[in-house]
């Protein structure tokens, strides 16, 4: 079942279509990358999803039925880029005043942010104010608030923006938590490293619109580009009947491109038929990155990926 479902969302501000028509679905449990350039409309589109602004056209389908801010707000976790925490209040006052207005009791949010705090190592900080912590424990604390009332909807975006390694792992590996223990997750970034890691599915839009839908396991078979690395000490001499071409080589790896109509297996066929030792056979499948960079420099054409 999906936990969230947008129909054919419009957001307009004077001439500039900041939404253009998008739809897509976020299945419950899933973490789910939703990626585009400065300006292409992920922040509006995040901000219809909380509440915070009305779609001019479109829908939004939360939890099965028609979106209702006055009443689903209250499931939803966001950690917003630009941070939104009180820089003069104490922590542990502040985070157990955000507890409350996300519908916790006094009892309930104490236990809760107990949990969090040792979890991160935050024991120590309650009475700290939020303008004498650095940009990294500022994001650890902002992520707790955001996950605090175990909302059945969580968005984060940019949640490893001054995040030290180990600290990201840490922030990384509660998102797979989370998403176990049935939450969903939309992971905004602009680190394909990331969404390649954590994601299961993305969507990519640019200027107002949705350019690409899909696993990022399809998404980086469609754009594959039939490149191959060989491990071989030598590769033969190649003729017009080699069913591939040598792209380049280096310390005895060999990138070459299939060409048309032939196959991996009729690559290692004629290797074997040329006598050639072959150590090793990898296909190279692009990275998000270079999929991200050729489609938003590229074309606003929509691509829609069937599951498989």
């Amino acid at each position: 079942m999906n936990i969230l479902e947008l129909q054919n969302l419009k957001k307009y501000f004077a001439t500039q279509k900041a939404v253009d028509d998008i739809s897509l679905k976020v299945e419950r449990g899933q973490i789910f990358g939703l990626l585009g350039p400065n300006g292409a409309g992920k922040t509006t589109l995040i901000r219809m999803i909380t509440g915070i602004f009305y779609p001019d056209e479109g829908q939004i389908i939360f939890d099965g039925k028609k979106f209702d801010p006055s009443n689903d707000v209250a499931y939803i976790g966001y950690m917003p880029e630009e941070r939104g925490l009180y820089k003069k209040m104490k922590i542990g006052e502040q985070t157990l005043y955000l507890a409350q207005l996300k519908g916790l009791s006094r009892k309930e949010a104490l236990t809760k942010i107990k949990q969090w705090f040792i979890r991160f190592e935050m024991e120590s900080w309650w009475n700290k104010k939020v303008e004498d912590l650095s940009k990294g424990m500022s994001q650890k604390l902002q992520f707790v608030t955001t996950v605090l009332h175990d909302p059945k909807l969580i968005i984060l975006d940019e949640p490893f923006s001054g995040l030290d390694p180990v600290n990201s792992n840490l922030i990384k590996d509660e998102i797979f938590n989370l998403a176990k223990n049935g939450a969903t997750v939309i992971f905004s970034t602009h680190r394909m490293e990331q969404v390649e890691e954590i994601c299961d599915h993305i969507v990519l839009v640019n200027k107002g619109k949705k350019i690409l839908d899909g696993t990022v396991k399809q998404i980086k078979q469609e754009f594959k580009e039939n490149l191959f690395s060989i491990g071989a000490e030598q590769m033969p001499s190649l003729n017009g009947t080699a069913p591939f071409e040598i792209i380049g080589s280096k310390n005895h790896a060999h990138i070459v491109r299939i060409k048309e109509g032939n196959s991996p297996n009729d690559v290692l066929h004629y290797l074997l038929q040329q006598g050639v030792a072959i150590h090793s056979f990898n296909e190279i499948l692009p990275s998000l990155n270079d999929i991200f960079i050729k489609l938003v420099e590229g074309t606003p054409t929509a691509r829609q990926f069937q599951k498989i």
